[in-house]
């Protein structure tokens, strides 16, 4: 196993996956050298350099490695890979070949970010970051395609349900800026606690939903012709944000520019700014 780095922005390695699981994190490990497992079937499989494999140490069926299996294991924040929970158990376990379509491109680009991790003065910026956890989260979603999905019981089908009407509910009220998970529990006649429940299964959080979709209307609107005459204070305000300079800050995080940049550029008749 790799010697621990510092956490960074989502992504980090460990020395091993931990004999206790958080429910807020994936584990990735790339195999460093040939080694063997063995499956919940009792198969026994090769694992070459570079192949990866999703391990949680809460799940009794992931592949059970042989004492001198080796591999740099990465954490990755669930939430920063914009899948459900219920999506990412259904990957764990599963072996992906490092030299094949499609893992080669993201073992290569974890390589990357493992070797600048190491080194004496590490220089990790967001781009790497942020490229090895989007290639991740492709690399799960293609998983996805292939992997059965079990069928869903009825409490979960309850819980879609209700999260869909939240959802709903929300975009109702994106202007009120006392929105808050107490009041969109009590709308609903749920707890605040299994409101958060629901949102963090789906892979993200109450405040985060509530702010992207802010920011996502915010975005519209300067975006449009006939904002030329409107402030961002006022966007900011209309919007449900609390002050101008706090949705300046959370704008540009999410964007890249300021909203100020954004509305001059996509107003003047230049190409549409890129997303981040």
């Amino acid at each position: 196993m790799t010697e621990p780095t510092p956490p960074s922005a989502g992504i980090s390695i460990v020395p091993a996956v931990p004999d206790e699981g958080d429910e807020g994190f994936l584990y990735l490990g790339m195999i460093v050298r040939t080694s063997s497992a063995t499956t919940r079937d009792g198969n026994k499989v090769v694992l070459e350099p570079k192949d990866l494999v999703f391990c949680d140490p809460d799940r009794r069926d992931v592949p059970q490695f042989d004492d001198d299996c080796r591999m740099t294991v990465f954490r990755l924040a669930r939430c920063d890979l914009g899948v459900s929970a219920a999506d990412v158990d259904r990957v764990l376990g599963v072996t992906v070949r490092g030299r094949g379509h499609p893992g080669a491109l993201v073992s290569d680009v974890l390589c990357a970010f493992a070797a600048e991790a190491r080194s004496p003065r590490p220089l990790i910026g967001d781009r790497l970051t942020r490229s090895a956890l989007d290639l991740v989260a492709v690399l799960v979603m293609e998983l996805l395609e292939t992997e059965p999905a079990p069928e869903a019981s009825q409490a979960e089908r309850a819980g879609n349900e209700m999260l869909s009407r939240i959802r709903a509910y929300i975009d109702r009220r994106l202007r009120e800026p006392d929105l808050s998970p107490g009041s969109i529990a009590r709308a609903h006649h749920i707890s605040v606690r299994y409101l958060h429940k629901l949102f963090r299964n789906d892979g993200t959080t109450v405040g985060r939903w509530v702010r992207q979709r802010r920011l996502d209307s915010c975005r519209r609107e300067l975006s449009g012709s006939r904002s030329r005459g409107i402030t961002v204070a006022a966007v900011a305000h209309r919007w449900g944000f609390s002050s101008p300079a706090h949705f300046s800050r959370t704008f540009r995080e999410a964007y890249g520019m300021t909203p100020s940049q954004w509305q001059a550029r996509a107003t003047s008749g230049a190409a549409a700014p890129a997303l981040r």
